[in-house]
């Protein structure tokens, strides 16, 4: 019998859930205001971590910037406090967990609690799954999800002692979907997006209902992390607009951010067409980039 009624109230919750997302297609979200807050950013010394820094430094919060090219950091550090905000930079490797570690505490103790923690930081190598080598497929784990790991235990006490806070995983679309000569960069990404969804469902059951979770995952960016990328079936994105919209996903709590949102759609037919299908709809794309580690564009 109780199973039952959990039933029938799981029904009416689907119910209103689905009333609530309808009206706010009408009704804009509320903004919150990070006026004052605290937000660490890791990989800020370019593309997207740079803008998303430069959004929070025109909103008025405290920026304190990673990265490990320190021209660079220092550089978006300086364009944030053309803006009027207060920024701090880091030379930080996150492959390196004692490295994070250290950063971490030089952070509390000198500037304060992290109120809002985007990691961002990333790495991409773009070969053959036989043509990684051994070193480049512990980096691409050590920075893309396990620094995600040390960073946010670095910070999450903090905010789980004042039930608020906010922590934003920047993933990406290649953590849904698998794609060739991506192999270790995809399993990665999986690897954010189970992080960010996960750590969404424990913060809920524990009660902390004050701190926010959001994950970004975008198609690919036309950022330099590589070289010319193109698809026939999705957009090539400005950096200027991923960062936007993920910036207001933080700013309205939203959990999933994806760019464009018409991924969403592909993502829920994929899972019911047939493999084959699905094969062959991703050869259509004819999705094509290269790296620096990598000179052919062809990924069929």
């Amino acid at each position: 019998m109780a199973l039952i009624l959990e039933y029938i109230a799981l029904f009416f919750i689907a119910i209103y859930s689905y009333l609530e997302v309808l009206v706010k297609m009408f009704i804009p979200a509320k903004r919150k205001s990070v006026s004052g807050d605290i937000v660490l950013i890791t990989g800020s010394g370019h593309g997207i971590g740079r803008l998303t820094a430069l959004k929070f430094a025109a909103l008025q919060s405290i920026l304190i910037l990673w990265d490990i090219n320190k021209e660079e950091v220092e550089e978006t550090a300086e364009q944030c406090r053309k803006l009027g905000a207060i920024a701090y930079a880091y030379v930080v490797d996150c492959s390196k967990r004692n490295e994070i570690y250290a950063a971490a505490e030089k952070v509390k103790s000198n500037i304060g609690d992290v109120d809002i923690l985007i990691n961002n930081a990333g790495v991409v190598f773009g070969v053959e799954f036989l043509e990684l080598q051994d070193h480049q497929i512990e980096k691409t784990f050590e920075v893309n999800i396990l620094a995600h790991f040390w960073i946010t235990k670095s910070f999450l006490p903090a905010m789980m002692k004042k039930n608020r806070g906010h922590i934003a995983t920047v993933a990406s679309v290649c953590g849904h979907v698998g794609l060739t000569y991506l192999v270790d960069y995809c399993a990665s990404k999986f690897g954010a997006v189970g992080f960010h969804t996960c750590m969404t469902e424990e913060l809920a059951a524990l009660g902390k209902d004050g701190i926010k979770t959001s994950c970004l995952c975008p198609v690919f960016v036309n950022t330099g992390f590589v070289q010319s990328p193109s698809t026939r079936l999705w957009p090539v994105l400005k950096p200027e607009d991923v960062a936007q919209c993920f910036v207001d996903g933080i700013l309205t709590n939203k959990k999933m951010i994806f760019v464009p949102p018409s991924v969403k759609s592909y993502l829920l037919l994929s899972n019911f067409l047939p493999q084959r299908v699905i094969s062959r709809l991703n050869k259509m794309q004819d999705v094509q980039f290269s790296t620096k580690f990598r000179s052919a564009t062809k990924m069929d």
